[in-house]
């Protein structure tokens, strides 16, 4: 089996502002600064952005926003532009996650307008795909699924597939307190990589990282990492205590 490195990314959400912001990231640093063998990504609010990024300097820990334009620069109020985020000193971007989807109707096909935005300004991104509880229900979550993955990653190359993380996070176990167990999840991350299998080959399909989202937190997190195809989580409310995710990170790394 392939060997992927863990990929622990904390998404902030609406919370923090600047200075708040500094101090949990340089929390994170000083108590994840013996891990090794793991990725660490921060996404911090647009407005704490350069502040994360400042108090991280020199750390291994990479910074992204939580969503970006697909227009590099432009009349888009409101928007984060990859390239301007770039220049801030990002490493990374979400693109795609179940909120934009619910809250501000991004689509799937928008979302590879934003992968592409994201390779051109050279961030790495994390793709987000999910079903809700009531396509679940109705046993629609591969087709739900490979539909989001079939239009948000049309006309990659195979190489920036392979590049890319993906980050399976089930709408009904977001902020919820609700997780999907560890064999649902590794139901659908085993499905996603058969389907990259198909779409890149088997070779590049086992070097894509594939994050679990969903209420993951130090109670339930090695369980969820323990699964052959879940290389990491992102990380919702227990990212914003330190030792908390600090917990979650070194779960990702045990044996």
């Amino acid at each position: 089996m392939t060997r992927r490195t863990p990929f622990l990314a904390a998404n902030w959400k609406l919370h923090l502002g600047p200075a708040e912001s500094a101090r949990l990231a340089s929390d994170i640093r000083v108590r994840t600064a013996d891990l090794r063998d793991v990725t660490i990504a921060i996404f911090p609010t647009a407005l704490s952005i350069t502040a994360v990024v400042d108090a991280l300097r020199g750390s291994s820990i990479g910074v992204g926003p939580q969503e970006i334009e697909a227009a590099p620069i432009g009349a888009w109020t409101g928007a984060n532009s990859a390239t301007l985020c770039r220049a801030a000193g990002c490493e990374f971007a979400l693109v795609g996650h179940s909120e934009r989807r619910q809250h501000y109707g991004e689509t799937s096909q928008r979302c590879n307008q934003r992968l592409f935005a994201a390779f051109a300004a050279g961030l790495v991104p994390i793709y987000c795909v999910g079903e809700t509880l009531g396509e679940r229900r109705a046993g629609r979550v591969e087709q739900v699924v490979g539909d989001q993955l079939s239009a948000g990653l049309d006309r990659l190359e195979s190489d920036q597939i392979a590049s890319l993380t993906l980050a399976y996070e089930p709408v009904w176990a977001i902020g919820t307190g609700e997780t999907a167990t560890p064999e649902q999840a590794q139901q659908v991350h085993a499905f996603i990589r058969s389907w990259l299998a198909a779409r890149i080959g088997p070779t590049l399909a086992g070097q894509v990282r594939i994050q679990y989202g969903g209420s993951v937190k130090p109670s339930n997190a090695a369980e969820i990492l323990s699964q052959p195809d879940v290389d990491g989580a992102l990380v919702g409310g227990a990212s914003l205590d330190a030792a908390n995710f600090a917990a979650i990170a070194m779960q990702a790394i045990s044996p």
